[in-house]
């Protein structure tokens, strides 16, 4: 049988199609016959399925030669659908039914695996446009989606296979209810893979491509919340559809400026105001923060905004998600929109790192973002990370202004917020070192540190070394994790610092190969001694764990 498939595949003409067609239905005419005659259920549902697909193959190369190579699938996809008229016969044992069944289905699976490229250029293929913003419209859809990719002619007939495979799913939904829960995603997905590549295959015009995308898009978010549905199987997979169609699609429309600006605005107002019927925004709010980010960049660029100012736009985005969290009584819709917002902060971010000045508006902003979100009581650890941005935008600001002596403005900071790091000791006792003392101590020892290693004086950093000398002794005494490991590090990175200069100056001086020995020498005496410095390091970990 497997040298009559494969005659049968390599057919000429119509007359070694036939021939090898002969072989093939006589296999499964047996094969079938045996399958009546087999009183295991097994057995016979192999041998069914082994005969449908033989008659599949038989018939398939008879019909195959005589037609472009485009139509070869649709043919076996119309000789197995055949098969559902004999897996509906009730004069058929059960098993048989079933095996033919199962031959139909196989011959539809491969049907659509076949088709699968078209689909997956159509997604991906926009995606080479990146390379190339804004530099005009393409002639029709094929080049939309072809860029970076080649034109696959022999898939059609792709349309027509999927439309027919999900023609099958529906049929089987109205006719067997016990398919109706399984089914409706299945004929979703293959109804929304259609409307895909129907538009590429046909070559529309590349603004006829967009309007059908969007059309797409606003339909598969209406299935997903409309009354009724948002409870079924069919509501996720709408909801996951429309947001890969809206990715496509802005991809799909950085071929012009105009195109990019109202694709944007357009599917980030069809999620917002999906959002605002509350079915779903675990999926339709981060959404439409992240097109809006998109379109805030977009905008910017559009109109020739240098990326800082770009920034403050995109700051936006930010805000509104933290109202929106706030508003939010679901908490995988919460964190999903805290998670969007966070990284819309971070791409203001560093849109804005080329442009001091701007990085310090843009920090201090980010800042009173996360103090508004540790205002809620369920996010007070916002608060830790609103003290760090603020930190920041002072620092920033502090080296924009050219000021040299930072601790004239942040020693001042650091006394308040030692004192009040006191009085939150004293009133409750199991606080941690690092919420009473840690902001205070960093807000002057890192700018000064940084003040230090840029001073070409010795000054600042001998007295630098003795402040971060004293506070690690006092963490040390008191066995306060913060201050004894923020000092630690400081003088540290301070010692580094001073001496670096000489010990270049020494390795310059000796020969080559003492460095190498010493590092020899030294990797030595650490193996010899590894289990009781590991032991010494455990010591330490536990010491450090102990303290407050």
């Amino acid at each position: 049988m497997l040298g009559a498939v494969w005659l049968s595949w390599t057919a000429g003409g119509p007359g070694a199609g036939a021939r090898a067609a002969g072989l093939l239905l006589f296999a499964a005419g047996v094969a079938l016959g045996s399958a009546r005659r087999d009183r295991a259920a097994g057995h016979a549902l192999g041998l069914s399925l082994a005969a449908g697909l033989f008659a599949v193959t038989a018939l398939g190369g008879v019909v195959r030669p005589a037609l472009p190579g485009t139509w070869a699938v649709p043919v076996h996809l119309a000789l197995g659908l055949v098969l559902l008229a004999p897996a509906g016969a009730d004069r058929l044992p059960g098993a048989v039914r079933r095996g033919l069944g199962v031959a139909c289905a196989v011959v539809q699976g491969l049907a659509v695996l076949w088709a699968l490229p078209l689909l997956a250029l159509t997604l991906l293929g926009p995606a080479g446009a990146a390379a190339r913003v804004w530099s005009g419209a393409p002639d029709g859809a094929r080049e939309a989606v072809g860029v970076g990719g080649p034109w696959l002619p022999r898939l059609q007939a792709a349309p027509l296979v999927l439309a027919c495979v999900a023609a099958v799913l529906a049929g089987l939904a109205v006719r067997r209810a016990t398919w109706r829960p399984r089914v409706p995603a299945g004929v979703l997905v293959l109804g929304w893979s259609t409307l895909m590549v129907t538009p590429v295959v046909w070559d529309v015009p590349y603004p006829a491509e967009l309007v059908v995308e969007v059309l797409l898009t606003a339909a598969l978010l209406a299935v997903a919340t409309r009354s009724g549905v948002a409870e079924s199987a069919i509501a996720l997979p709408a909801a996951v559809l429309a947001l890969v169609t809206s990715v496509s699609l802005g991809l799909l429309s950085l071929a012009t400026r105009s195109a990019t600006v109202g694709v944007l605005t357009t599917v980030t107002v069809l999620f917002a105001a999906v959002s605002l019927r509350r079915r779903l925004t675990a999926v339709t709010v981060p959404v439409a923060l992240g097109h809006g980010a998109a379109l805030a960049c977009a905008a910017g660029a559009a109109a020739s905004w240098a990326p800082r100012h770009t920034a403050l736009l995109v700051l936006v985005v930010p805000a509104v998600a933290a109202l929106c969290a706030a508003r939010s009584t679901d908490a995988r819709t919460t964190v999903a929109v805290e998670v969007t917002g966070t990284a819309a902060g971070c791409l203001a971010i560093g849109l804005a790192v080329g442009d001091p000045a701007t990085l310090s508006l843009v920090l201090s902003l980010s800042a009173v973002i996360a103090s508004g979100t540790a205002a809620r009581a369920d996010r007070r650890a916002a608060a830790h990370a609103a003290a760090v941005l603020f930190a920041l935008a002072a620092w920033v600001r502090l080296a924009v202004w050219g000021v040299t002596a930072p601790e004239a403005y942040t020693a001042p900071v650091s006394v308040a917020a030692l004192v009040l790091g006191v009085l939150r000791r004293r009133r409750d006792p199991q606080v941690s070192s690092w919420v009473a003392y840690g902001p205070g101590l960093a807000a002057t020892l890192v700018p000064s540190l940084m003040a230090a290693w840029s001073d070409a004086s010795a000054t600042r950093p001998w007295l630098l070394g003795a402040a971060a000398l004293s506070v690690t002794l006092v963490g040390a005494r008191h066995r306060l994790r913060a201050p004894l490991l923020l000092g630690g590090g400081v003088l540290v990175l301070d010692a580094l610092h001073e001496l670096a200069p000489c010990l270049v100056q020494i390795t310059g001086l000796l020969p080559r190969w003492v460095p190498p020995a010493l590092t020899g020498l030294l990797l030595l005496a650490v193996g010899a001694t590894y289990e009781r410095r590991l032991r010494d390091v455990r010591r330490g970990r536990d010491a450090l764990g102990r303290m407050d």
